[in-house]
């Protein structure tokens, strides 16, 4: 790896703890960047999977004011979502490459449609609450938000693109409580899979360990920046940023 290349998986491992930490999505700003320096497929997908864990890590440390109080919901949803994680995690190696190159472009396509359509889920959230008149429903979502979780974290655990996206959604939507309070559990939770994930892969997969610590750094120093400052920048414009950089990626497999 040149040095232009280490300083573009840097930079995009910056990106993506940013981005991670507020919303999610970040793995189709690293992903792309490490297909761009010549990885093969699924060694710069369990590369990105153990480089971006610092960075949800420290996300949640960021986010460790929000989590008070919730230590029973995430035991009870890190539970199910770490099963997920590592069912999916098997899935990747169980498939052979040739399928996981045709599956990524239709998985960031969906990430994409999510990331697109994420303000209207909020809306929908937003009429669910005013709708319910004050009632909470069950604190953790029950047995729905538990099987939407299972299979996200499966979803997370074979590729990652717009996990956060899915816990957002799944959450905001059958939790009612503040939407901060949810994106920090979902930094923990995220954290949780993409850890586990990532031991999985210590065991039975190729890394590229120049492209693990790139993204460990730079996700570390974006998970801080996403937590500190983060919430200021327009929802807007990162989903164009994303939007634009996954439409790169889904370009760059098609044409591999």
């Amino acid at each position: 790896m040149s040095i232009w290349e280490s300083l573009a998986v840097l930079t995009a491992g910056i990106g993506a703890g940013t981005i991670n930490t507020i919303v999610g999505s970040g793995t189709l700003i690293t992903f792309p960047v490490l297909l761009a320096t010549g990885l093969p497929p699924v060694t710069a997908n369990v590369s990105n999977t153990l480089g971006l864990v610092p960075g949800s890590i420290s996300g949640a440390i960021g986010y460790r004011k929000e989590l008070r109080g919730q230590r029973a919901r995430i035991l009870r949803l890190g539970s199910v979502s770490a099963v997920g994680g590592l069912a999916g995690a098997a899935l990747l190696l169980a498939l052979p490459s040739e399928s996981f190159d045709t599956i990524v472009p239709v998985l960031i396509g969906l990430a994409l449609v999510l990331v697109v359509l994420q303000p209207r889920l909020a809306a929908a959230l937003r009429r669910r609450q005013e709708a319910a008149g004050g009632d909470t429903g069950h604190p953790d979502g029950g047995p729905l938000l538990l099987g939407g979780m299972l299979f996200s974290s499966a979803y997370g655990g074979y590729f990652g693109a717009a996990q956060g996206v899915l816990y957002l959604g799944l959450m905001g939507l059958l939790l009612h409580d503040d939407l901060q309070r949810v994106n920090a559990v979902k930094n923990v939770i995220a954290a949780l899979v993409n850890g586990i994930a990532a031991v999985f892969f210590l065991f039975v997969a190729e890394f590229d360990w120049t492209a693990v610590l790139l993204i460990a750094v730079g996700s570390t120093i974006g998970g801080q920046i996403g937590a500190k400052v983060g919430r200021r920048l327009s929802p807007t414009v990162l989903r164009a940023v994303i939007v634009t950089v996954g439409l790169l990626a889904i370009v760059q497999l098609l044409t591999h």
